[in-house]
């Protein structure tokens, strides 16, 4: 009979059999795909943004907000640096985003691999878990494997980005060993609507404001770089006001997204006028021009229904409103959010409420841990669910008996 079962070979699994087999544990990992760490590979663009110096607890998610506390610690994202220090792991720290000094993402699959290896912990790789039955122990794929462990840690990761091996199956099998799931959704992915302008703006990145709103509530603010897309809008500042719009849709709950292209102003109003009695005989659409591209021109003024060539000056004062209204609140009704193909994460999972918070163990059967994405909690860009998959991973790993 094994010690400990990984099942899952990803960030959270890896961390986690690293620091079962230091504690002197016998450690097995069983991964579905050919080789463990795979979905690292495509983290930070292939390089593979690691963690952020930026720890504040509000770059974390859950359904269960108050005692999200419980699981973000400071002792546990103290510990996060000094495991890769233990690996000798240079880090480039670029804004408080953590990579490895390589740029390469397969620098971190490599060193954590390596490490097993040096740590005698078996990996048994093209192995789907099907089915984990509990008796004395569990039993994995019992009428095929059959494989016997006293402790079981689940790092199956959630349903996002599933051509690497995340299918959602770690669900079924918490469900099976006696837990709810809270439904998972997209998480950092694109946010979709169905406006006829947007083949006209597809390609055009910009520096805004974007404020989300929920039945016409304000519900979060972000600023950033977006993408206009065909279908909608992208960029690191969506992503982190798509778990919020993805929930609410579910929901069934009106999603509207305001765009302020003017974020470099507190004034938009005294700004025009200031810029165009500074230019020189200039339209209104040549007057945007110095800081708006030439294609969302047209679309903003087609919305606000003032024409392109004519002197700022000649507008009525309704008609100035309504073109600073449009410039600084650009409404956007969201329908959808991208598929689970395009999500970097998922929120949702095994709920917080079904895990001692302490030792990751679950509260419905013993000997049976949880880490990583299967865990309700999912956070922003920047290295921040990486960053619990690793916190994740040495709370099991160290804890697991």
């Amino acid at each position: 009979m094994k010690q400990v079962v990984i099942i899952g070979g990803g960030a959270s699994g890896l961390t986690a059999a690293i620091t079962a087999a230091r504690n002197g544990k016998d450690v097995t990992i069983i991964e579905k795909n050919n080789k463990c760490g795979k979905k690292l590979l495509i983290t930070g663009n292939g390089k593979c943004n690691f963690w952020n110096q930026d720890q504040n607890i509000n770059h974390y998610h859950s359904s269960t907000p108050d005692i999200l506390k419980n699981f973000i610690t400071k002792e546990r994202q103290n510990t996060v640096l000094n495991f890769f220090d233990s690996l000798g792991l240079v880090p480039k720290i670029k804004n408080g985003y953590y990579y490895p000094f390589s740029n390469q993402a397969s620098s971190i699959q490599n060193i954590l691999l390596q490490e097993c290896q040096k740590l005698n912990i078996q990996i048994i790789n093209d192995v789907n878990v099907e089915e984990i039955i509990k008796k004395d122990c569990f039993i994995i794929n019992p009428n095929k494997e059959n494989i016997k462990t006293k402790n079981i840690i689940l790092a199956t990761g959630s349903k996002a980005a599933p051509k690497t091996g995340s299918d959602g199956s770690g669900y079924d099998l918490a469900k099976k060993l006696g837990h709810s799931i809270i439904h998972p959704l997209p998480s950092l992915v694109q946010l979709k609507g169905n406006e006829t302008y947007f083949k006209n703006w597809s390609g055009i990145r910009c520096d805004v404001i974007a404020n989300l709103y929920i039945d016409n509530t304000f519900a979060k603010k972000e600023l950033g770089e977006i993408q206009l897309t065909d279908y909608g809008v992208s960029g690191i500042c969506i992503f982190n006001l798509s778990s919020k719009a993805a929930i609410a849709l579910n929901n069934h709950q009106k999603v509207t997204l305001k765009i302020n292209f003017m974020p470099f102003t507190q004034n938009p109003k005294q700004y025009l006028k200031t810029l165009n009695q500074n230019a020189y005989k200039k339209t209104i659409s040549e007057l945007l021009e110095g800081f708006l591209h030439y294609k969302l021109i047209d679309i903003i003024l087609k919305k606000a229904n003032i024409k392109r060539n004519i002197p700022l000056n000649t507008l009525s004062e309704n008609e100035l409103n309504n073109l600073i209204k449009t410039l600084t609140e650009f409404e956007l009704k969201i329908n959808m959010t991208h598929t689970l193909d395009h999500a970097q994460v998922c929120s949702g999972g095994v709920p917080l409420t079904e895990i001692n918070s302490q030792t990751l163990e679950s509260l419905k059967t013993k000997n049976l841990y949880f880490t990583g994405e299967i865990i309700d909690i999912d956070g922003d860009c920047g290295g921040y669910n990486l960053g619990w998959a690793w916190m994740s991973g040495i709370i099991a790993g160290k804890n697991v008996k």
